[in-house]
């Protein structure tokens, strides 16, 4: 599904449409748009304006304008398209298959050019004027004295906190999997229990797995990835890895070294 590092990718392809005038509005798919508003307003607010900056803060992509800005969600199966382009031409567990119905939105160009939101589960969205301050820190410029006013006091999981998108913007199952696989932390011990040298730990590898799986393709391609599967064992030690559910998402991790 889309994490932190797909949103990028979206967020480079979106680059883009920076410059261009928004002729039109497709909202074919009413339940799609966010915030109380409507194709009718979503077009009336949108039509005319002239796209400036193409941004991303966690899982969000921002498209700001003259005018109000567009916050593009794309829930577990949400693709984005520019001008028949496609920033990821499959998503890991996404479907193989190309069906028009599966456009949930869509904007067209003065002087050509179309962006889609391409969509079959329906869990992403459009929202004008997005409340970003709802969101913690992006996780990709996130230091560890961000990280350590995240995790402070929590007595949940940690896992379950660095997925709180309010805490910390961006981080998905497959990420945090990777992050705490690596880090040597148990997913499941409580947030707010990481000492000062844990937590700077977890900031580096935080940073340190961002940019090699960027590098790589995306969030499926961490070194723990392969081996979420039954009987696996961990690719570090050779420990029978332990299957879970933390915060409602299933969790791979190995007791030995993850402390």
């Amino acid at each position: 599904m889309p994490e932190i590092l797909e949103i990028e990718a979206y967020r480079r392809l979106a680059v883009q449409v920076v410059g261009r005038t928004v002729r039109s509005v497709q909202a074919p798919d009413a339940w799609f748009i966010k915030g109380g508003a409507t194709p009718e307003s979503l077009s009336a607010a949108l039509v005319g304006r002239r796209f400036t900056a193409a941004r991303r803060l966690g899982k969000l992509l921002l498209l700001d304008s003259g005018g109000p800005t567009l916050g593009l969600r794309f829930g577990m199966t949400g693709r984005l398209l520019v001008d028949g382009q496609a920033a990821i031409e499959h998503l890991e567990w996404g479907s193989r298959r190309f069906n028009p119905a599966w456009h949930r939105f869509g904007l067209t160009f003065t002087g050509g050019g179309q962006l889609i939101i391409d969509d079959p589960r329906r869990f992403g969205g459009v929202e004008i004027a997005p409340d970003e301050a709802a969101l913690g820190p992006d996780a990709w410029t996130l230091g560890v004295g961000g990280l350590r006013l995240a995790l402070a006091g929590g007595r949940g999981p940690l896992k379950a906190r660095l997925l709180d998108q309010s805490r910390i913007a961006g981080l998905g199952n497959l990420l945090v999997d990777e992050m705490c696989w690596r880090a040597s932390l148990d997913p499941c011990r409580p947030a707010g229990s990481l000492s000062d040298q844990e937590s700077s730990v977890l900031a580096r590898v935080m940073r340190q797995v961002l940019n090699q799986l960027d590098k790589r393709g995306g969030s499926h391609m961490g070194d723990l990835f392969e081996h979420r599967g039954r009987g696996a064992c961990c690719p570090q030690d050779g420990q029978p890895l332990t299957k879970t559910t933390i915060g409602g998402r299933t969790t791979w991790w190995c007791p030995l070294h993850q402390q």
